[in-house]
Order: C-alpha cells, then structure tokens, then sequence
C-alpha cells in the first residue's frame, strides 16, 4: 500500500476505510471519501478490497457521482459481456491509449494487459507501436479497427466491421471491438483533461 493509499485509523466489519488521493487528478478537487454517497463508498471499498489498494480513476470519477456510476456501468458491460478474452480488451485499451499518449490508462492498462495476457512486455510494445507488436494476425486486425476509429474515426467505414468479420470476430465481437475502442477514447481523453495519475502500485504490476 502506497502512502497516498493509506487508511485514515476507522475500520468496520469490512476493514479499513480507504482515503481517496488527493493527487489521484491534478486540475479538479478530489472529495473525501466519508462525504460520497452509500453507493459509490461501496463501490470504491470492493475495487479496494480486490486490488489491494484504491485504482486512482475511482478517487477521480468521485468528483461527479452521476457520472462515477455511469461510468463504472458501462466499463463493466464492456469487460463482463462480452466474447473478447479480457486480454483482448486490454490489448484494444492500451493501443488507444498509446496512441492517445494518455498516462494514467498506459500505466493502469498496461498492468492489466500484462496480467491477462500473462505476457510482461507485450503491453509495453502497444503502447510503443501496436504495429510491430509481437500479437496474432487476428489480433493485428482487432487492433488496426480500434486505432483508425482513434486516428481517423471519419474514414471509418462497413469495410472495417467487414474486416473483422473476416479475421474471425463475431458480429457482436465486432461491436464490441468498436466499443471498447470508443469508450476509452472518451476516457483518454477526460483523464488527460482532468489530469488522472496513475497508482505506483500500476507501475510494477505484471512485470
């Protein structure tokens, strides 16, 4: 447990309450944690539970609760129903990342894709340049649609779900793909605005 990670003495039945991090974003405030709603505590103390440590983007998304649960929702449809593995989920969020130079989904991402992909150095080589990263043709496929939805989202045609379809994704797969593609732009893109920094725990996770 880091120092920004640390509990402030209470504890219940549960354990200890965690202490959200003040620098979990830089360019907005970070609420207390006894001062957010039943739910979003909850919430906050399962990821904490699970992690070992409270993932700074729950400290951050704590400014807005309307926006924490709907956020929170979707990105769990997104991991939870689908037919992609989870690695291929995280392989699609850090290629965008890379390609958006977000840091907070990078460092984060780039740990879960480690440890799903049970691979030490392939979320480092997607970051860097998914097109010479050492993946699957299927995969190569997978990841050139979630790049140009991030790159070139005008150009962006049937032809690519047809490609997918090709490669040997599913119809709904192919959706999928699409969507996990898009709604980590739109994270991308307020964890930059918003200045979310990753956990040291994220750092060494993985490796």
């Amino acid at each position: 447990m880091s120092d920004d990670e640390t509990t402030d003495g209470s504890a219940d039945a549960d354990g200890p309450t965690p202490t959200l991090a003040d620098d979990a974003q830089r360019n907005f405030p970070v609420p207390a944690f006894e001062d957010l709603p039943e739910d979003l505590r909850d919430r906050i103390c399962e990821e904490a539970e699970r992690a070992g440590f409270t993932p700074n983007v729950f400290a951050a998304l704590a400014y807005k609760p309307s926006h924490f649960r709907a956020f929170v929702a979707y990105h769990d449809a997104l991991v939870e129903d689908t037919d992609l593995d989870r690695a291929e989920v995280e392989m699609i969020v850090v290629t965008v990342s890379g390609l958006n130079h977000c840091l907070y989904c990078n460092v984060a991402h780039g740990a879960l894709c480690r440890i799903y992909a049970k691979d030490a150095e392939l979320a480092d080589q997607l970051v860097s340049n998914y097109r010479t990263a050492d993946v699957s043709e299927k995969r190569r496929v997978m990841l050139d649609v979630a790049a140009k939805i991030t790159e070139s989202p005008s150009a962006v045609t049937a032809a690519d779900r047809d490609r997918l379809l090709e490669a040997g994704y599913s119809e709904e797969e192919a959706w999928d793909v699409a969507s996990v593609a898009a709604f980590f732009n739109l994270s991308n893109r307020m964890a930059t605005f918003a200045d979310w920094r990753p956990n040291e725990e994220f750092y060494a996770l993985g490796r």
